[in-house]
């Protein structure tokens, strides 16, 4: 039985948007077709506007892929001139993940000449973003263009970061060019796309020419472009980076992922002491508390794990387990490896069940993985074996850890069962070949070097030229 209530106070207002939500949650579409019609009967739903969006929104939570027919009807009630209301559930479906029905919620109001204004533009420019949407974002595009509303400076930026996302490197840095207003979001978001297609040397490029274009830079514009430095290895442009940031920004305390990049950068660099620095904000100004998540920790795990420090990882990793911070998937391959590095079998071993007990985390591929290669430091090849073979996840890096311990073990048979299980899942993995070559090599088996190079030769292989970065200065 649906029971009767006085709707015509603010609380019970709240109510009812309250009952639509637990209508949503617990999916009750009769009560939910009992309070809209009573809605309908006592004149509340034109009264009060915030109600047309809500219950549709209700309603479309119900359907998995609700199509046009769907939307017309639920639309039925809706003023038709009143682009607000659209305005504002395209903003609800972005705020929550639905991009398609965003995006079929725009078709409408453009099928149906209901005004569409930049608000409803932007917002579906980010839906396309995020569902991948490019043809419907040209589309768009296009509409902006008709419209006139390409002069806006919302518009603008959301296309340059539309392209940018979907990798149209060009599109957005020709959409930047054209754009009569620009502002430091649109540079921000072709610095983004620069630095996801790894044209690194444009992102600085770009970086350079903000001021002259009398753009000002902030906190993203300082991490997006450390992080074409830490691409390039550009140390130099990397410290001058740092100076801008010392002198621009009055705390970066509370930005953990501009500190995250810093640490990446000098990282990448080698600079292990100056990264550990900035991990201890050393010489910065620091107003109030600091804030340390695990994405600054992970990052200086990451530095000392990739620089050979693995002492230093374990040691850490204590410290931030005493600072309160639960560490992440990233955080466990890094230690466990360093164990690994360390001879400490025991400890990995230990960590990677605190892993999923204390911490409620699955073990992914690369953690098996560091297990595998823990095991094999250990000389503990059977015990590796088994966990291979028990793993339903087993990769190429799995296996490749395993060849390269029995090929310094000596151990030449199970050498070449790991290298055969590599292969079958990617024969065209020039890196386990070159691992079993230099096996033979090391134990003087000369003629199987020799059936290996012609069975490379046969299939079209080749070992990848290696190269190194170095940075000139004047």
């Amino acid at each position: 039985m649906f029971i009767r209530f006085p709707f015509h106070t603010a609380h019970n207002l709240a109510w009812i948007f309250d009952f639509l939500n637990h209508c949503s949650e617990t999916r009750n579409l009769g009560v939910l077709k009992k309070i809209h019609a009573h809605l309908l009967r006592t004149g509340l739903l034109g009264l009060y506007p915030g109600l047309h969006t809500r219950l549709i929104f209700t309603y479309t939570s119900f359907f998995l892929k609700p199509d046009l027919q769907t939307f017309a009807n639920f639309f039925n009630c809706v003023n038709p001139t009143n682009s607000l209301l659209f305005n504002t559930l395209i903003s609800d479906f972005c705020r929550k993940g639905c991009s398609s029905l965003a995006l079929q919620t725009f078709t409408f109001m453009h099928a149906n000449g209901i005004p569409i204004d930049t608000y409803a533009l932007c917002s579906c420019l980010t839906a396309s973003s995020n569902s991948k949407g490019v043809h419907f974002g040209k589309q768009l595009h296009g509409h902006a263009v008709r419209s006139g509303w390409l002069s806006s400076v919302f518009v603008g930026s959301a296309l340059i970061d539309l392209y940018a996302k979907m990798l149209l490197i060009n599109d957005a840095a020709e959409m930047f060019d054209e754009t009569p207003v620009r502002n430091t979001v649109c540079a921000n978001a072709l610095l983004s796309g620069y630095v996801e297609t790894k044209l690194w040397v444009e992102g600085l490029q770009l970086f350079r020419r903000m001021p002259l274009l009398n753009l000002d830079y902030d906190n993203f514009t300082f991490s997006a472009t450390l992080r074409a430095c830490t691409g390039l290895s550009a140390v130099d442009m990397g410290r001058q980076i740092h100076a801008k940031i010392f002198r621009a920004l009055p705390s970066v305390g509370d930005d953990v992922f501009l500190q995250s990049s810093l640490v990446e950068m000098y990282g990448k660099c080698g600079l292990v002491q100056q990264a550990r620095l900035v991990f201890n904000m050393d010489g910065f100004r620091i107003k109030g508390d600091r804030k340390r998540d695990v994405i600054l920790w992970t990052s200086m795990l990451g530095v000392y794990g990739r620089n050979g420090y693995f002492k230093e990882v374990i040691t850490l990793y204590k410290g931030m387990l005493m600072e309160g911070i639960r560490p992440d998937g990233v955080a466990f391959v890094t230690i466990i490896s360093a164990c690994a590095h360390t001879g400490q079998m025991n400890l990995g071993i230990e960590y990677f069940k605190s892993m999923v007990s204390d911490f409620g985390l699955s073990p992914s591929p690369e953690h098996y993985s560091c297990m595998v290669h823990l095991l094999c430091q250990a000389g503990e090849l059977d015990r590796a074996w088994k966990l291979v073979k028990e793993i339903t996840c087993c990769n190429i890096s799995m296996w490749g850890a395993l060849l390269t311990a029995c090929g310094e073990c000596g151990n030449i048979d199970l050498a070449k069962l790991a290298a055969q299980r590599a292969l079958e899942l990617d024969p065209q993995n020039v890196g386990i070949y070159v691992l079993l070559s230099n096996m033979y090599a090391k134990h003087g088996m000369w003629s199987e070097i020799r059936h290996l190079r012609e069975l490379m030769k046969d299939r079209g292989l080749e070992k990848d030229v290696g190269c190194s970065w170095i940075e000139i200065t004047s």
